[in-house]
């Protein structure tokens, strides 16, 4: 028997309807009353932005835009200010690193057990992504793909938003939207939650495999334009999983 769950969200018509591709340009923009200083480059890619910015719309009631917006234009700068709130840093980008330093699967030290990145998402982030799932909401998730100590290769991690999942027996696949791949409702992250060392394949647009994931807190933020804070619908996250 197959158990199901969705949100209300879909990709086609709650995502934006472009994929995560942009031309070379400053990410941020920063004044200096003769000029201006470019830091970051918009081609390497504003998922976690376009991941919190599709939900605040979702939230919010509003379809988003279906154009991609010009460097500078309104949208791309909220996309770029809710790409740095998904960060959360420094908290947010030292979890992906320390996941990063992380094996797979679980190690022994001195008679104590030290979780690995696929029991941590398994059995300590899964539980709480999928009670927000239930409570009809979409859980913005950290995905991590490094397995390294060289902090420069933090890029090569990634973001997508859960939307609802299906379980048979002890398979699980995950629903995501994926702004690598754009408006497709047919993206899916798959394990097996019984596992020991759970093994995640997903067809996500990343030229790494999934190595597993984690909650991000996410608040919801004014849309531009809009004059009020979109109603957060369901049940707001008391908080993510410290580890």
């Amino acid at each position: 028997m197959t158990q199901r769950r969705e949100t209300g969200f879909t990709p086609s018509a709650h995502g934006f309807a472009f994929s995560n591709e942009w031309p070379s340009a400053p990410a941020i923009r920063i004044p200096l009353g003769v000029g201006s200083l470019g830091i970051g480059n918009a081609a390497r890619g504003l998922c976690g932005g376009m991941v919190f910015a599709a939900l605040d719309y979702w939230h919010a009631g509003v379809a988003p835009p279906a154009e991609q917006p010009a460097a500078g234009a309104p949208l791309f700068r909220f996309i770029i200010r809710r790409l740095i709130d998904s960060w959360r840093l420094p908290a947010g980008v030292a979890r992906y690193y320390r996941w990063m330093l992380l094996p797979d699967a679980d190690s022994r030290a001195r008679a104590k057990i030290r979780p690995g990145v696929a029991s941590r998402t398994t059995r300590l982030h899964w539980p709480a992504i999928k009670g927000l799932l239930d409570a009809g909401v979409p859980a913005a998730l950290g995905v991590v793909t490094v397995s390294s100590p060289n902090p420069l290769l933090l890029g090569g991690n990634h973001q997508v938003l859960a939307y609802g999942y299906e379980i048979e027996g002890t398979r699980l696949a995950l629903r995501v939207y994926d702004p690598n791949v754009g408006p497709d409702d047919e993206v899916r992250i798959r394990f097996d939650t019984a596992a020991e060392t759970a093994e995640f394949t997903s067809n996500l647009g990343l030229r790494l495999p999934v190595r597993g994931f984690f909650l991000t807190r996410y608040s919801p933020a004014r849309l531009p334009g809009m004059v009020r804070l979109p109603r957060l619908r369901g049940r707001r996250a008391a908080g993510t999983p410290s580890c």
